[in-house]
C-alpha cells in the first residue's frame, strides 16, 4: 500500500458496471525521488511502460523505513479505513474501519462465504506486513501468499503469522508484482489493497493478476486513481498535475491512471463481470485522523526516529486531503472475474 509516511458474463465484451456507495449494499512516505519528467496523465496506452530508474529500490526503501512507524501507531493493516459518509474517524475505531474496508471489498466483488465456494488459495499483491493476508487466511481457512518489494515487511509479516499460529497458512516473500513468482492459474482470489498506485505499468499489473488467477477466480483491486477525463480533455489541468506530482515525489509513485483506464485494461484482457465504485467519500475521514495521530507525542517522536523519508511523506499528507476535496483523487475499487475454462 502507498500508505502515508507516518505512520502510506459476456459474449463479446465483459459487462461493466460503475457503482456509487449509495447504490451498494447498505451497511499500501517520503523518499527523495529522482527528478521526473512532467506527467501528462493521458489515458493509458497498450505499449509496455518502462519504470522510472530506481523506482523499485525507492519503494522498497520507503517501506523498509516507514512500516514500523505505521504498525506502532496504526497496527498491521496498512490501508485506508472505510467509514459511513460524514462519519468522523478516531484512533479508537481505526482498526474496525480498516477491517470494514476489507469486508466491503469482498462484498462488492460478491466473494462467496459458502464453504464449498469460498476461496481456498489467495495471493495478496503488495501485501505490506500481511494484515490482509492473515485476515483472509483466517476468514476462509485459505492458503495465502503475499508479495512485497520490502524485505523488512516480508520478515515482519512472517513473524506475525508465526506468532498467530498461521505459518502453515500465510507466507510472505519479496517479489515484483509485475513479474509474480507463481505459475499460471494458481489462485482462487487475487487481491490488491492499495498497491496499484505503485505500479509503473498498470496493464502489466492487471495482466499478471489475471495470469495467476485460476479460471473463474475473482480479482479485486483497491487503489488510488485520478479522476476520469472529460471527453474534451486529453490531460488533467496544470494545477492538478502539479498537485499529483508533489504527492508522487513524496510517496515514490509513478504515473497515476483513471478508473476508466483500469476498466479498459480489464476489457482488453477479456476479463468478465467488471465493476467499479468510487469510495472517496467513504475514506475522507482517514487522512485527517492520520494527521492527528502524527501530532501526538508518540507520533512526533516516532517520526523523528524514523528518518527524513518518513517525515517528508508526513508533510505532504494534507495534499491527499486537498486532492480528495477537489475531486481529483478517486479512491477506487475495481473487481472482475477471469473467464472459466471452456
Amino acid at each position: 500500500m502507498a500508505q502515508p509516511a507516518l505512520l502510506h458474463s459476456h459474449s463479446v465484451l465483459p459487462s461493466t458496471t460503475t457503482t456509487s456507495p449509495a447504490h451498494r449494499r447498505a451497511s499500501q512516505f517520503g523518499r527523495l525521488a529522482a527528478p521526473r519528467r512532467r506527467r501528462n496523465l493521458r489515458p493509458m496506452a497498450s505499449a509496455t511502460v518502462q519504470a522510472p530508474p530506481g523506482l523499485k529500490e525507492g519503494i522498497a526503501g520507503l517501506y523498509d523505513e516507514s512500516s514500523g512507524v505505521w504498525e506502532s501507531i496504526w497496527g498491521d493493516h496498512m490501508h485506508h479505513g472505510f467509514y459511513d459518509s460524514g462519519e468522523a474517524a478516531s484512533m479508537a475505531d481505526h482498526r474496525r474501519a480498516q477491517i470494514r474496508m476489507i469486508e466491503e471489498a469482498l462484498a462488492f466483488a460478491a466473494v462467496p462465504d459458502d464453504p464449498e465456494k469460498q476461496p481456498k488459495t489467495i495471493v495478496d499483491v503488495g501485501c505490506g506486513i500481511g494484515g490482509s493476508s492473515r485476515y483472509l487466511a483466517n476468514k476462509y481457512g485459505a492458503q495465502c501468499n503475499g508479495i512485497t518489494l520490502s524485505p523488512v515487511q516480508a520478515e515482519r509479516g512472517n513473524a506475525l503469522a508465526a506468532a498467530q499460529g498461521l505459518s502453515d497458512k500465510v507466507s510472505l516473500q519479496v517479489a515484483d508484482a509485475l513479474e509474480q513468482p507463481f505459475p499460471d492459474g494458481q489462485f482462487d482470489l487475487v487481491w490488491s489493497m492499495e498497491s496499484g498506485e505503485h505500479m509503473p505499468d498498470k496493464r502489466k499489473f492487471v495482466s499478471e493478476m489475471a495470469r495467476v488467477a485460476a479460471p473463474g477466480a475473482t480479482i479485486i483491486i483497491v487503489t488510488w486513481c485520478h479522476r476520469n477525463l472529460e471527453p474534451s480533455e486529453n490531460s488533467l489541468k496544470p494545477d492538478e498535475l502539479n498537485l499529483l506530482k508533489r504527492i508522487c515525489d513524496a510517496y515514490y509513485l509513478p504515473d497515476w491512471c483513471s478508473p476508466s483506464d483500469y476498466v479498459n485494461i480489464a476489457k482488453s484482457l477479456s476479463l468478465e463481470d467488471i465493476k467499479t465504485a468510487d469510495w472517496s467519500e467513504n475514506v475522507a475521514p482517514f487522512w485527517p485522523a492520520v494527521i492527528r495521530s502524527a501530532l501526538t507525542w508518540k507520533g512526533i517522536t516516532s517520526l523523528l526516529k524514523s528518518g527524513w523519508k518518513t517525515i517528508r511523506g508526513a508533510l505532504v499528507m494534507p495534499l491527499m486531503i486537498e486532492g480528495y476535496k477537489k475531486g481529483l483523487i478517486k479512491f477506487t475499487v475495481i473487481t472482475c472475474r477471469k473467464p472459466r475454462a471452456a
